[in-house]
């Protein structure tokens, strides 16, 4: 059985042939990659924290966040438009695994929400550990003296930027 390769190099359940990573220009995925930014997500309960790349892929900056509707559809389509007004041609998402870095019932909801942002877009898609990326968004404005009052969308997009750096750098 084939599968979906995430950035720790695991695969996850069938697929025909693995996604490009938006980062791989053109290493081992048999399809080259996009040059330009890429968007990063931070899919959460009740925000989807954002973050964008310049066209390099050197930095990543917070691009705010969407506000979710508890037992509403996933917003796709703003998360489409967010990233066409981004100018973004490739996009990660964090992938919430357990402690043992096992999936968990959200991985598989992420994983759903990702296909079909690829198959609505054709932007290559590709996943990156997001276990602590919300704990160093906190501790980040905590040594800045900052407080989260209030800024909760602030702080997925931090946590967005931060994966997204992470992803950058793994393969800069």
């Amino acid at each position: 059985m084939s599968g979906t390769r995430d950035e720790e190099g695991g695969t996850h359940g069938p697929s025909a042939l693995p996604p490009a990573s938006p980062f791989s220009r053109g290493r081992d995925t048999g399809r080259a990659s996009l040059p330009g930014r890429v968007l990063a997500i931070d899919y959460g309960d009740r925000r989807v924290g954002l973050a964008i790349s310049d066209p390099t892929r050197t930095i990543a900056s917070p691009a705010g966040f969407i506000a979710r509707r508890a037992g509403k559809r996933a917003p796709i389509a703003q998360i489409v438009q967010r990233g066409t007004e981004l100018e973004a041609v490739a996009v990660v998402f964090g992938l919430p695994l357990d402690d043992n870095g096992d999936e968990t019932p959200r991985s598989q909801e992420v994983r759903r929400v990702a296909v079909e942002l690829e198959r609505r877009t054709g932007w290559p898609v590709s996943f990156v550990d997001e276990r602590y990326s919300t704990a160093a968004a906190l501790r980040a404005i905590r040594e800045m003296q900052g407080s989260t009052r209030g800024r909760k969308g602030d702080v997925d997009a931090l946590a967005a930027t931060i994966l997204l750096q992470h992803a950058l750098h793994m393969e800069g």
